[in-house]
């Protein structure tokens, strides 16, 4: 494997089911126990009714681009050869939104209601990063 001299996300006790998740190519998203609501970022508490439980539930990686935008300069070295990259939002199926990147596709050939999938980018051995194609 290729040195990866991007930054990686910082795998806290919030975060780490999603991020093994990944790493088995599964998407995990957290939803409350008590009301039914998914949510992403990861977090202790539901954002609707404030409850404290949670399971992580696999969900089916698909989705709609809801917004982009597009990185012309890089801001970290790693990104240097990557410019021009879309940064984009993608709501998947269950209603959450997550910030990810397209791949094989350019950025102006991006649009809002694009339908795409999640794969996985194995980028260390330690971490995958869900990344999403048109569908």
């Amino acid at each position: 494997m290729a040195q990866y001299i991007k930054p990686l996300p910082q795998i806290t006790a919030e975060t780490r089911e999603f991020w093994e998740g990944c790493k088995r190519h599964e998407l995990l998203i957290q939803r409350c126990k008590d009301c039914g609501v998914y949510r992403h970022y990861p977090r202790l508490m539901c954002p609707k009714c404030g409850s404290w439980n949670v399971e992580w539930v696999k969900v089916g990686g698909r989705g709609k681009v809801y917004t982009w935008t597009v990185a012309v300069q890089p801001f970290h070295p790693g990104f240097f050869e990557d410019v021009p990259y879309a940064v984009v939002i993608v709501e998947l199926e269950e209603g959450v939104r997550m910030v990810s990147n397209i791949v094989d596709c350019a950025p102006e050939e991006i649009y809002i209601g694009m339908p795409v999938e999640v794969v996985f980018d194995d980028v260390t051995e330690e971490v995958t990063l869900p990344r999403f194609r048109t569908a």
